[in-house]
């Protein structure tokens, strides 16, 4: 039996325990930095705060103790918001073995270092040389909870941690490719949360069908090419973590990043948008300064996030945002993609 601890107990941490508790053959302990959290799992079996009305294996228990967490375990998954992995890591660090396989879920580049979150956990344990992967794809959290069928990736350039982890965490209703490029996987499953909430800021400006369908391709465009620039591959943006995740976070009602997107657009201030989530995290806020800083050190041009950047952080009218991106300089799609 497989003992597996899932670090981070909101709405995604608690479907992948879900997932992992329903299918038999794993120990799973799940941690929670709210004792509420702890709480509610542990006396009703359902995580009351993040994802109400999902039942939770009577297996799975949730503890805020990293060493109770830790404990034995094989597999760490780590998914905690973007912002607080270093810390989190470097709390757990006494309590990590060398053998343990890492898996990242999720979805974040860290302000200042530009950072994948694998990156982040190989910086914080480099002693340990930690066999680290990323999980990413088009996944709702209250979706996976609910046993709908689901397709996601797990990239690392170790191949036995990928077969390792799809073994571990796939079933009938949940289906993990292996993928080696962890740069596109990760880049592509945060960067995409830039482009939905674009895609909400349409929505609550009235726009139509046309204005998203051009904002996602030419999302997936400027996506396509950081990646590219930071050595990841282009044809990985055309699967589960690239197009695949995109084309979910842009038009799902479920999406955190593309309900702020419309509250934007229907003239809301940030800060009070953010106030009103209860303590949910919409990474594409965040990702937004570190993806202008990490396109800038490429010299990549990403004009989306340019003037997303602009309206989440500079205050940017989005009328005026989506002028200003319409009116740019007329130019061949096809050389943008490859050049700029």
């Amino acid at each position: 039996m497989s003992r597996i601890a899932v670090i981070g107990a909101g709405a995604w941490g608690t479907a992948i325990a879900i997932v992992l508790g329903r299918r038999g053959g794993h120990e799973v302990c799940l941690w929670a930095h709210e004792a509420e959290v702890c709480d509610s799992i542990n006396a009703r079996h359902v995580n009351e705060l993040f994802l109400a009305d999902c039942p939770i294996p009577a297996a799975i228990v949730a503890t805020n103790s990293f060493e109770q967490a830790l404990r034995d375990a094989s597999i760490v998954v780590s998914v905690m918001p973007s912002h607080h992995t270093r810390r989190v890591f470097l709390a757990m660090q006494p309590h990590l073995r060398a053998d343990m396989l890492f898996v990242s879920a999720t979805k974040g580049i860290e302000n200042d270092t530009y950072l994948r979150m694998s990156e982040v956990i190989a910086d914080v344990l480099r002693p340990l040389s930690p066999r680290i992967g990323a999980l990413s794809g088009p996944t709702f959290a209250r979706e996976v909870a609910l046993s709908q069928p689901t397709a996601l990736a797990v990239a690392s350039t170790d191949s036995a941690l990928a077969a390792t982890v799809q073994k571990e965490f796939s079933d009938p209703r949940f289906r993990v490719y292996t993928n080696d490029d962890v740069v596109g996987v990760e880049l592509g499953g945060s960067l995409k949360n830039i482009v939905a909430i674009a895609a909400g800021v349409c929505d609550g400006l009235g726009l139509g069908h046309n204005s998203v369908a051009a904002l996602i391709t030419r999302g997936l465009a400027e996506i396509t090419r950081l990646v590219a620039a930071c050595g990841g591959r282009p044809e990985t943006m055309a699967g589960l973590a690239g197009l695949g995740d995109l084309v979910l976070t842009c038009t799902g009602g479920l999406s955190r990043n593309r309900s702020v997107g419309v509250e934007l657009g229907h003239g809301r201030r940030l800060n009070d948008i953010i106030a009103g989530m209860h303590g949910m995290v919409a990474e594409g806020v965040l990702t937004t300064n570190a993806a202008v800083g990490l396109a800038r050190k490429m010299g990549v041009e990403m004009p989306i996030t340019e003037q997303m950047h602009a309206i989440l952080h500079d205050g940017k009218p989005p009328q005026e945002a989506i002028r200003d991106l319409m009116s740019r300089p007329s130019t061949s799609e096809t050389a943008l993609v490859r050049n700029r």
